[in-house]
């Protein structure tokens, strides 16, 4: 692996390490498998590429695609909680109809360049990631431990209990799954501004590398503090990308390109087989 493969690996482990906090707040704080990601993803890649193509500022178009990820999660809680579908299938239908909407931003082209565009990495792009992953741990480390996180992640603890204690447990699961999305939103919004593009299928695979972020990271780093919670994601996704792009590289393996998903899938089974795997909220 040469070096700008691995400056290239570390830029999208802090991107898709974002995704992996998002994947982390809805699967393990408030125990929702959610699927909408691979649409929220695109939907915010597509929100930030049409307006820096607006001339909107490229910070100020990751604000409007966290809110725009945000709303999709939103939508997802809402059908789970006040239109009793399980979670599973809440998820699928809101992907599934945000394939039509994100082209609906898009102008009806599945991709959008923004090589001739201006995009927030003028300088060290592996500064401005940090920058940004480090705002965001504190920010919804913090968020997280107020009275309003601690009543999200007490109900992904225990419903009954929370529903007994007056808890609305309804809205604290459509904010959980907001926020969740609202993170995976933002990754998709770096991803395009750092890629030069956005496609209308970048979003496939979403959910596997923020799971392998969660996983890996919680080996790595098994602490209770939600902040270094929080971070064991970013570290686990880089740890994920560096491995399989070293797989990749090992001429002993010969491996092709094609086998990403192969060898990504290899390494999460190994990782969940590996003994001392017990759940950590």
């Amino acid at each position: 692996m040469s070096l700008s493969e691995l400056i290239m690996s570390l830029e999208l482990g802090l991107i898709y390490g974002i995704v992996g906090m998002g994947i982390y707040l809805t699967f393990r704080i408030i125990d929702f498998p959610d699927l909408t990601c691979d649409g929220s993803f695109v939907l915010g890649a597509a929100i930030s590429s049409v307006l820096i193509k607006a001339g909107v500022d490229p910070f100020l178009s990751l604000v409007f695609a966290l809110i725009g990820g945000a709303l999709a999660g939103a939508l997802t809680g809402i059908l789970n909680s006040f239109f009793k579908v399980t979670d599973l299938l809440a998820g699928i239908l809101v992907a599934f109809m945000l394939y039509s909407i994100n082209l609906h931003v898009m102008n009806g082209t599945p991709n959008i360049s923004l090589l001739m565009s201006p995009t927030i990495f003028i300088t060290n792009n592996l500064v401005v990631l940090g920058g940004i992953a480090i705002i965001l741990i504190a920010l919804f480390s913090y968020l997280l431990n107020t009275d309003l996180g601690l009543s999200i992640r007490a109900v992904g603890q225990n419903k009954r209990l929370c529903l007994n204690g007056g808890v609305n447990v309804k809205w604290m699961v459509i904010l959980g799954v907001a926020m969740g999305n609202a993170l995976i939103a933002m990754g998709g919004a770096l991803f395009s501004q750092q890629q030069g593009f956005t496609d209308i299928s970048a979003g496939i695979g979403t959910i596997i590398a923020g799971f392998a972020a969660v996983i890996i990271g919680e080996r790595i780093l098994p602490f209770r503090s939600m902040w270094i919670k929080l971070l064991s994601c970013i570290v686990g996704s880089i740890v994920y990308r560096i491995v399989t792009g070293l797989a990749l590289h090992a001429e002993f393996l010969n491996l092709k390109s094609y086998d990403f998903n192969l060898i990504a899938g290899l390494l999460i089974i190994i990782i969940m087989a590996m003994p001392g795997g017990k759940r950590r909220c």
